[in-house]
């Protein structure tokens, strides 16, 4: 079993800048490909970013594409979504989650493990 647990949502300005954490708990993370999700009110859930836990094998969405990058640092166990140049359509709720295979994909159902969320409000 893994625990998730995302912090660092909050407010910010369009064309702002946030970082969102997501720690990781009990199993061993590295062994884990994560990614981050959002979803914005009345939508369904998206996938934002993975990163594969070998060779380091990174999807992201086009809308964010050269504004998000995902990151992680195993000592750590913790996975890092960078997000830049903020617009108003990126406010959601923020998930991180994480399946414990090396391929990044990008439907929710196939990830096990997922964070309680934290929402990202992008004012214009």
């Amino acid at each position: 079993q893994v625990q998730l647990v995302e912090s660092g949502g909050g407010l910010v300005q369009a064309g702002g800048s946030l970082r969102l954490s997501c720690v990781a708990s009990g199993r061993t993370f590295s062994g884990y490909t994560m990614a981050w999700f959002r979803q914005a009110p009345g939508k369904e859930r998206e996938f934002v970013v993975g990163l594969s836990n070998v060779g380091g094998s990174t999807v992201i969405a086009p809308s964010v594409k050269g504004r998000f990058a995902i990151s992680r640092d195993n000592a750590k166990n913790t996975v890092y979504l960078e997000m830049n140049s903020l617009k108003p359509e990126d406010t959601a709720v923020y998930y991180c989650a994480g399946r414990p295979t090396v391929v990044v994909v990008t439907a929710p159902s196939e990830y096990q493990y997922w964070g309680q969320g934290t929402q990202v409000t992008v004012s214009s």
